[in-house]
Parts: C-alpha cells; structure tokens; sequence
C-alpha cells in the first residue's frame, strides 16, 4: 500500500506532493524515503502533467530532514545503512531527475534531508521566516557526493561550505541572497506565489519545459564520485561520533565530539 504521509492531488496539469508528517516537523523514515521515490517516478511518467510542487503539511516545517528518531533501528549499522543510503539517494535523485519541472514550496523548518529535497528541484519559492540549512555536523554524518553537487551548482564552494562545515542556518534572506532560493516572499505568500509559478509553468509549452530541464541538467555536467568515496560514504555509522549524536538526540544533550 502507498505510504499516506506522501499524499498527492492535482489540479489540471499541477501535482502537489505533501509530506504529511506535521508531528515530526515532516521528517522522513526509510520508509517515506522509499515512498517519495515511488511517487515522483510515477509522476514523472505522466505525460499529462507539467510541473510538480513539493510541500510540508502544515506552516511549521518543509521538512525536518531525516528522522533521527529512526536512526538507531534503520542507520545504526554498517549493514542498515547500505541499505538505507542508496534508497534516499534514489528518493533524491527522483526530484532532480523528473521529467516535469518541480518547484519546492518552503516555509518553516527546511533542514538536513528537507533542503536537500529543495536544492534537487528546479524552483524554491521560500518564506521570510524560513530556517534553511544541512546539520550534519551536528549529527556525524558525511553527506553523500551525490547530494551536494547541486548545492555546488546553485551557489557555489562557499555556500557548500557553510551548510555543510560550519553548519549553518540560514534564514530566508540569507538563501535567497546566497542563490539557493529562486524567490523571496512574506511567510503568507509562500503557497500563493509557489502555485502561481507552477501556473505559469504548466502554461508553457510542456516538451519545451522538459528539454529545457533536461538541456540545463546536461549541460551543469555529472559529478564525478570517486570509488574510493562511494566506498566509504557509509562509514559514519562506525564512528563514535555519530553513535553519541544519537544518544544525544533521545537524551536531549548535546553530542560530545571526539573524532572517533
């Protein structure tokens, strides 16, 4: 069965996909990972439609990003997380590669997995209020190459470093003066200005739209990914590190870091 926190409607040619997780800030689980992905290939196969908008239930958070709640039972071996890892890549790799042009609609929290999900579409429509930015840092975790690259190509080495060194949050204006959102509104027009964009979308000519995406896409060229890095890009779980985040997180403390 279709997991229902990933609901989608449509209108006309528009499909709106919403995480429906408010209690947990819309954060995902394997399972919704795995959901997500299964529904942006169906939708991407719909020759009817002409854009998808990504959304958070709720005003509180796009989304929270991975459930660290989850982590212990579904990352906390090297065994879990070769599983895990290649369900969301695929999961994020759906959003960049649909057919359709996607554009996230951001208020709240948007952080971890959740900005990731937004720099994979081809829009981001983000409010004043937004909280915007990647905490693996916080967490032991080392993002996968995949998953950085269109953060690299939407504000460059800099940007990167910050969300992904420093870990730091931005807040909307600091996203939007960074390049990593496309528009800048007050928290109430956030959903407005996000449909109407996807509006004007669908009003386009729908094969022009996709081989414009896919031309931009070709052209921004892959990121290479060493076999040495894909190798190791799950080695995180082993770390003292990341085993203390989590314990940290149930705990409520802060993690205590030693570089093991």
């Amino acid at each position: 069965m279709p997991d229902p926190r990933i609901r989608i409607a449509r209108d006309g040619p528009i499909a709106t996909v919403t995480f429906t997780r408010e209690e947990a800030r819309n954060a995902f689980d394997l399972a919704m990972w795995a959901a997500l992905h299964e529904a942006m290939d169906a939708l991407s196969a719909e020759d009817a439609l002409r854009c998808v908008v990504l959304r958070g239930a709720g005003t509180a958070a796009f989304s929270a990003g991975a459930d660290i709640k989850s982590f212990a039972t579904e990352r906390g071996t090297p065994e879990q997380e070769a599983r895990y890892a290649p369900i969301f890549h695929d999961a994020m790799q759906s959003i960049r590669c649909c057919r359709h042009p996607v554009v996230a609609m951001i208020l709240g929290h948007c952080l971890g997995g959740g900005a990731g999900i937004a720099t994979m579409c081809d829009f981001r429509v983000g409010g004043e209020g937004i909280r915007f930015g990647i905490t693996a840092n916080r967490m032991g975790l080392w993002y996968p190459h995949a998953e950085i690259a269109p953060i690299l190509a939407l504000a460059g080495s800099g940007v990167a470093a910050e969300m992904l060194i420093e870990g730091r949050i931005f807040t909307g204006r600091e996203a939007y003066e960074r390049g990593l959102l496309s528009r800048l509104v007050t928290d109430d027009a956030v959903e407005a200005e996000a449909l109407a964009l996807a509006g004007r979308i669908a009003a386009g000519a729908p094969l022009a739209a996709r081989f414009h995406k896919a031309a931009i896409a070709a052209l921004l060229g892959p990121l290479p990914m060493p076999a040495a890095a894909q190798a190791t890009a799950g080695g995180f779980v082993q770390t003292e590190d990341f085993r203390d985040a989590v314990r940290a997180f149930a705990e409520r403390r802060p993690p205590r870091f030693v570089g093991k």
